[in-house]
């Protein structure tokens, strides 16, 4: 189940990667958009070579992707493509190389394919629903998995974005929470997924939808927990696309510490 897609959706992360990276290592302008958001010329031209791409073998499927104007048609569409192009523009601005293409699937409101590409950092991860995560090392898969850790924990900070109450939370947790890692864009779910950290929290409104569909079935995979933070189940392709009530990255719910 998902295979044909998955593929595909693969295919579409590893097509714009040249594309990205020529961008990357050229001079480029920046753009604010109306929400005061960064966007380049390679978010747009990624978003197009996705949505061509992915629109052509299913053209029946509808898209909610960053930088293309919003089809509410989507809404009644039992299958949606929920793609962010350049997840981390502030940081592909800073040349850090912690960005990543995000390609979801939604299913009746449930992602069902999700697929991460850091392109500066060559790394490839992919998971679909009741399939397990992966991660393609040498151009073979590789299967990821969360560890099993509840303590001397290590905590994925935002590069630029961490909040006052991510800030209250570690210092209340200090004996557990032991390490600090700052780390870019849906990286923070790879890293979780493949076992490499613990927890990163969420607790701001300004994330939407495609900054988190592809980390959430990831993360799920392999083990993981993505919740908003009271617990609550995330459901996808709504109208209103904002987080409203943020989210929690955790390899185990014990690890839910505020």
């Amino acid at each position: 189940m998902w295979e044909k897609e998955l593929k595909d959706a693969i295919d579409a992360a590893k097509l714009v990667v040249p594309k990205i990276l020529e961008i990357y290592h050229s001079h480029f302008d920046v753009e604010i958009k109306g929400d005061n958001s960064p966007v380049t010329i390679a978010d747009k031209t990624a978003d197009k070579m996705i949505r061509e791409y992915l629109g052509k073998l299913y053209p029946t499927y509808a898209f909610l992707t960053e930088e293309s104007e919003d089809d509410l048609s989507r809404l009644e569409n039992d299958f949606c493509w929920i793609v962010d192009p350049i997840d981390g523009t502030k940081d592909f601005i800073a040349k850090d190389d912690q960005f990543c293409t995000s390609i979801g699937l939604s299913y009746k409101g449930e992602i069902v394919v999700g697929v991460i590409s850091a392109p500066a950092l060559g790394e490839i991860y992919y998971a679909s629903r009741g399939n397990g995560a992966f991660k393609l090392v040498d151009g073979k898969p590789v299967k990821i998995h969360v560890n099993d850790k509840t303590s001397d924990l290590t905590y994925l900070a935002s590069v630029f974005h961490e909040q006052p109450r991510n800030i209250e939370v570690l210092e209340k947790n200090k004996g557990i929470i032991t390490k600090v890692v700052k780390v870019g864009s849906c990286l923070k779910a790879c890293r979780i997924a493949e076992g490499n950290a613990e927890v990163a929290y969420r607790f701001a409104d300004r994330s939407k939808e495609w900054d988190v569909a592809a980390m959430h079935i990831l993360l799920e995979e392999a083990g993981g927990v993505f919740l908003e933070p009271d617990g609550s189940k995330i459901t996808y392709n709504k109208k209103d696309v904002y987080m409203r009530h943020g989210y929690i990255l955790a390899n185990r719910r014990e690890n839910f510490l505020f």
